[in-house]
């Protein structure tokens, strides 16, 4: 009875792993100039549900943003930094 309990415990606790899986995106800012834009930055992204982590570059004028894609989209993480005042859009895979 225990081996099925552990079992069953390990195959839920894999499906929730895979299932919450979170997405990255890199995105261009612009205005990005100081430390107050991160802050101003940090605030909008903590709005939008199942953005779980964010490192904004302030040098190379980009966000970096892990988020759960059951919860949210590129597009959203994208819109709430734009409408903070710093218009962001994903990089492509070449530049």
């Amino acid at each position: 009875m225990q081996k099925i309990v552990v079992g069953w415990m390990l195959t839920l606790w894999m499906g929730l792993a895979v299932a919450a899986t979170p997405r990255q995106v890199v995105l261009h800012v612009e205005n990005l100039t100081c430390p107050a834009c991160r802050i101003t930055i940090d605030t909008a992204l903590d709005k939008v549900p199942g953005v779980t982590s964010r490192l904004v570059n302030i040098e190379t004028a980009t966000v970096t943003v892990m988020f759960d894609a059951e919860r949210t989209t590129v597009a959203a993480v994208a819109q709430a930094i734009t409408e903070a005042g710093f218009p962001a859009t994903a990089r492509t895979s070449d530049g």
